[in-house]
């Protein structure tokens, strides 16, 4: 009886195959895969509020320091005018003094609605656009009551 021949360079290319298959797990190199750019500018932080300040007759997005408030109490820091480094640099606000005390509300059809202590006519449309800016999200438009049509913040359109 013969005993059968084996190739034994058959039999490597079968072991080296073999260990190839299962060590491989399927990823394929790849050259650099470059992304979108990363996030800059300053992060949104809960200790931070955002007003809306008046410099040389435009709207000025001011941060300060501060924990989140109420949209009244937001408001009335509106009426309240700046603060004195705020002042210094040329910020002011158009919001009197005396349209606070302000109550904000969402009316039945989800609308932002804004009621201010003065007749809402004696308010100048830059008052106006503070209030509403200092409320508003990105295309959100807001109803400063007397004034009847909702108001978008012309910074976010």
């Amino acid at each position: 009886m013969r005993r059968p021949q084996h190739d034994s360079s058959a039999g490597a290319f079968t072991a080296l195959l073999l260990t190839l298959l299962l060590t491989a797990c399927g990823v394929q190199p790849s050259g650099v895969i470059r992304g979108a750019s990363p996030p800059s500018g300053a992060a949104e932080r809960d200790d931070m509020i955002v007003l809306f300040l008046v410099q040389d007759g435009k709207l000025e997005l001011v941060h300060r320091p501060s924990s989140p408030l109420p949209p009244g109490e937001l408001l009335a820091l509106l009426a309240a005018g700046p603060t004195r480094d705020e002042g210094a640099r040329g910020l002011s606000s158009d919001v009197p003094p005396d349209a606070a005390p302000f109550s904000v509300f969402t009316d039945p059809g989800g609308r932002t609605v804004v009621d201010t202590a003065l007749p809402p006519e004696v308010l100048s449309t830059t008052a106006l656009d503070q209030i509403v800016c200092t409320l508003a999200v990105p295309r959100e438009r807001i109803i400063v009551l007397g004034h009847g049509r909702a108001r978008a913040c012309p910074t976010h359109t």
